[in-house]
């Protein structure tokens, strides 16, 4: 059994929760406090991905794919290295008051039988799908909440494929396709501004 599928709300949302206040400590150089049960599902490996925005924009996106470590560690370290996404200025006091968190906790990866681009176009299931792409060098995924940016499952699709470094509206030699699911829970602003 996956560690999603044994998560209540309750430890969603503390995961949301746990996930703020560790840019919150790495923001004022506090010390994170959290304690989780012994018998907690949040104690089990999972993998997760950590999403700040601020207004809408993205101030920083990191994640694991794979389950390597207990969830509640993965997500903070996921939080805190998003502060730093490289994509992206670092995040800042000034970004807290309107930073919105969230945590997305993946299943586990399942390859997608596709041998083309269009094979893989048929059997992906928009608004669920997470996507992994990756060959011997590259890798590139998106996760399910993209599709509300990117509804079109070709737009879906090439986007990826860019993102990895490969030609959109091709299918690249030896690629795998790999779909997962997640779920998603939020931490979001306002919040209080972080005095000096």
């Amino acid at each position: 059994m996956t560690v999603t599928a044994t998560l209540s709300l309750t430890d969603g949302r503390y995961l949301a929760r746990l996930a703020a206040d560790a840019v919150h400590a790495r923001l004022t150089g506090s010390p994170l406090a959290a304690t989780i049960p012994l018998d907690s599902p949040l104690r089990r490996d999972g993998a997760s991905f950590v999403t700040l925005e601020r207004a809408g924009a993205l101030r920083g996106c990191v994640g694991s794919l794979e389950p390597v470590q207990p969830l509640h560690r993965d997500v903070v370290r996921n939080a805190v290295q998003a502060m730093r996404d490289p994509r992206l200025p670092p995040v800042t006091a000034e970004d807290w008051p309107g930073l919105d968190v969230k945590v997305s906790v993946l299943g586990r990866p399942e390859p997608i039988a596709a041998e083309s681009r269009s094979g893989l176009l048929a059997v992906l299931r928009p608004g669920e799908d997470g996507l992994i792409l990756r060959d011997g060098t590259r890798r590139a995924t998106f996760l399910p909440a993209v599709w509300a940016k990117l509804p079109d499952v070709e737009q879906f699709v090439d986007a990826l494929l860019r993102k990895g470094g490969w030609a959109a509206g091709e299918w690249p030699a030896q690629v795998e396709a790999l779909r997962y699911t997640s779920t998603e829970y939020r931490d979001a602003a306002p919040r209080p501004q972080i005095s000096a």
